[in-house]
């Protein structure tokens, strides 16, 4: 079981310019390596049985002899290796010479693809020993035997269609409409991509951007290497940059201006690619379309799960790197904002009104209410904060609240609702000793229902506090806090909420802000509707009740983004958590996750407006459209097959 990840391979050997024979033991040793680690696909760079700087010996007739020969001991010795390889060599057919990609398995040729775009541009002269690469040449007779050959072919692996890949060489990733483009709207689901990129100051950023941005535009797997630094340094230098992309992000790139020869390698996940594919409507327009030549290879059998060296993130929505991730709260944030600016602008209305816990998601709504008023040149008075107590409300959250609202400097007015819920416990017959859902929920519509009737009074919006993991888990009570006027927090998870706070604590320039939004952030997550414990410390925890925000958002990215099965969430939970959570763990509160995702699914049927943040909303204006009767049933069974099978454990 591979979860539809393959295992892909950049490579820059060491290289001798001119000496044949010495870089097609370099390619043979480098094969039989990858070989061995279970490496299914791998690409040697641009000309490396060569040289990419050989220059008017590819004029030599003896040269290119040579080629061919050094390309028979290739194969002759990479017999027994099942890794599909694509090697660089220049050939000759029909009166022209080609710079070529051929692709090799098991010591047979599979199919031979040329440049398609030859620069003869700067310090580029390929113009003056090769032709363009043509579609449809069909096949030449090389090394003994017919192969096939052209900028048309692709290679398909004979057990799964989906497994399915294109070649382009350097400059043909260059042009504006990339060979690349053509091959994935065709079915190539991942991209080799043999280069000869010389190194001048700040051109590996905008090589790495490119291929980003391909890999993104295609929906595609990219496995990309460039000539080392055997090359001749005779005007330019090398520095052997190999880099692996995913759907516009770089999974991982080589070390430049090494002296050792490199293999980088990762998985890519073809399951995924498929996914983003079949969802976006437009992907395949038919005037990109082009005829394909479809070659057949057996895929190399491994399992996966013996060595995975992919990077799993534990936060999905949260980037790992700190720049990055300020980054991207400060767009968040500024994405919550315009939404709320504009609702206001379009409404006409003056004031906002929304209830303050002291907990996280209502803290973010608090603070990016402010700014929208700042940004509006409205007075932060207009904004009515209400704090009220009940039955569960602990000391810590109700003096954090008071003392943000006063330091934000809006209007702060507290009612407490205890009085109000005895009365409409007495009224429908209620025990209040019996705290079951009817005691939590009546709290949660009594705050709900003084909101609503505040924002009448004054003429304001209410704002929703509700975030975007709490609408998967349906973690909220209906038509208590699951209404509101303008939902801010929809489209934020939870393990973003604490990151957008904490950014706003160390950008806000305050240090009494930034104090207590610490506070904040430390305090346990709770609904708070059940009493504290006997020392007033919150007794209700919400993640000891439905699990780690962690875990659920983690299930909630790989299964709504990408589409991923039980299994394969399992799987991807296990590298990602593995010094945190065990198996039995992972399955326990997934399938609290998915019973609760379907479950719910009718309170996400009517929310209220929000924006849209990240690349997951669950409005069923946009994004998420789910019949509130559907049957969790295939997936809940899927989640007991793995819990039975020892293997998986």
């Amino acid at each position: 079981m591979n979860y539809g990840f393959i295992r892909v391979a950049s490579a820059v050997p060491e290289l001798k310019v001119a000496d044949c024979k010495f870089n097609a033991s370099r390619i043979i040793a480098l094969l039989k390596r990858a070989d061995a680690e279970g490496i299914q696909f791998i690409v040697f760079p641009e000309l490396g049985l060569t040289g990419y700087t050989c220059g008017d010996l590819f004029h030599q007739d003896i040269f290119l002899k040579a080629c061919v020969d050094m390309l028979r001991h290739i194969l002759n010795e990479t017999r027994d290796t099942e890794t599909v390889a694509a090697v660089g060599m220049p050939i000759y057919t029909s009166n022209k010479l080609y710079n070529c990609a051929v692709v090799i398995q098991k010591g047979e040729i599979l199919g031979i693809v040329p440049k398609a775009n030859i620069p003869g541009y700067k310090e580029f002269y390929e113009e003056r020993w090769f032709s363009p690469g043509e579609g449809d040449i069909g096949t030449i007779n090389i090394a003994g035997k017919d192969v096939p050959f052209g900028t048309d072919i692709l290679f398909q692996s004979d057990a799964d269609d989906n497994i399915c890949f294109g070649v382009e060489l350097c400059e043909d990733l260059w042009v504006p409409i990339p060979p690349s483009s053509y091959q994935a709207q065709a079915g190539a689901t991942f991209i080799l991509n043999l280069s000869a990129s010389n190194e001048y100051i700040g051109k590996y950023l905008y090589r790495r951007d490119l291929i980003k941005q391909q890999s993104g535009r295609c929906i595609a797997g990219y496995v990309y290497t460039s000539s080392g630094m055997g090359e001749s340094s005779t005007d330019i230098v090398f520095g052997g940059h190999a880099i692996i992309a995913e759907n516009g992000e770089i999974l991982t790139e080589s070390k430049r201006f090494s002296l050792e020869e490199q293999i980088i390698s990762t998985e890519l996940d073809i399951q995924k690619i498929v996914n983003d594919r079949f969802k976006m409507t437009s992907y395949a327009q038919p005037q990109l379309l082009m005829d394909f030549r479809k070659v057949k290879f057996k895929l190399k059998d491994i399992d996966i799960r013996q060595r995975f060296t992919r990077n799993v993130p534990e936060l999905p929505f949260v980037p790992e790197d700190e720049t990055i991730r300020r980054e991207r709260c400060r767009e968040a944030f500024s994405i919550q904002t315009a939404g709320l600016a504009q609702r206001l602008r379009h409404t006409g209305i003056k004031h906002a009104v929304l209830g303050i816990s002291g907990g996280l998601d209502s803290t973010l709504a608090l603070l990016v209410t402010a700014r929208t008023f700042d940004m509006l040149q409205r007075p932060r008075k207009d904004i009515l904060a209400v704090t009220m107590p009940g039955f569960g409300t602990s000391g810590i959250t109700y003096s954090n609240a008071v003392q943000l609202m006063n330091l934000l400097g809006v209007t702060y007015r507290e009612i407490n609702i205890r009085e109000a819920c005895l009365k409409h416990f007495e009224d429908i017959g209620h025990d209040p000793n019996i705290h079951d859902v009817t005691y939590e929920n009546v709290q949660a519509r009594e705050r709900t229902q003084i909101l609503m009737d505040l924002a009448n009074k004054i003429g304001g919006l209410v704002i929703g506090t509700g975030d975007l993991s709490e609408l998967a888990l349906g973690w909220s009570t209906y038509n208590g806090d699951h209404m509101s006027m303008y939902a801010v927090n929809c489209g934020v998870p939870k393990t973003l909420v604490k990151h957008i706070v904490k950014w706003y604590a160390d950008v806000s320039g305050d240090d009494n802000v930034r104090g207590i939004l610490y506070r904040i952030i430390d305090t346990p997550i709770s609904p708070e509707l059940l009493p504290p414990d006997s020392e007033g410390h919150i007794e209700q925890k919400t993640e000891d009740i439905i699990g780690p925000f962690e875990l659920h958002d983690f299930y909630l990215y790989h299964m709504v983004r990408y589409g991923a099965s039980p299994e394969k969430i399992v799987f991807l939970a296990k590298q990602a958590f593995k010094d945190k959570y065990d198996t039995a763990t992972i399955i326990k509160w997934l399938k609290i996750f998915y019973r609760r995702f379907f479950s719910q699914q009718f309170k996400r049927s009517c929310v209220p407006d929000g924006p849209k943040v990240g690349s997951i909303s669950l409005s069923p204006r946009g994004d998420w459209r789910m019949p509130s009767d559907a049957s969790a049933g295939i997936w809940l069974d899927e989640l007991d097959r793995i819990r039975d099978n020892r293997e998986i454990f």
